[in-house]
């Protein structure tokens, strides 16, 4: 009958240092088929931005091409990038055939 195991010494000092995942932009992208009302109205469903934020983030779409309106996990932000491709067309303009388009970046 073999005596009981002797494991070898650990050092209880060393620090476990959790690895974090990297941050990703969910950016929105300008286009000329959605209304303020949409972008606000789709911010506030998506990501409960309150309708002074939705409009600022709308502005900065409109005026500078596109707007940071999340940042998160990568896994987090391919779902809301994936919730905004799935929201729909604008109902106020006739011709929008569907959502906005949003792409992710990598945070620095």
């Amino acid at each position: 009958m073999p005596g009981p195991a002797i494991l070898p010494e650990t050092d209880v000092d060393q620090e476990q240092q959790t690895k974090r995942q990297p941050p990703f932009h969910v950016i929105l992208m300008n286009d000329d088929d959605h209304t303020y009302e949409y972008v606000i109205e789709m911010l506030k469903v998506l990501f409960g931005h309150p309708v002074e934020k939705g409009f600022q983030l709308a502005k900065q779409v409109d005026t500078q091409g596109r707007a940071i309106v999340c940042t998160t996990s990568l896994e987090r932000a391919e779902l809301k990038r994936d919730q905004i491709h799935a929201y729909g067309p604008d109902p106020r303009i006739p011709r929008c055939q569907g959502s906005m388009t949003a792409v992710l970046e990598a945070a620095e």
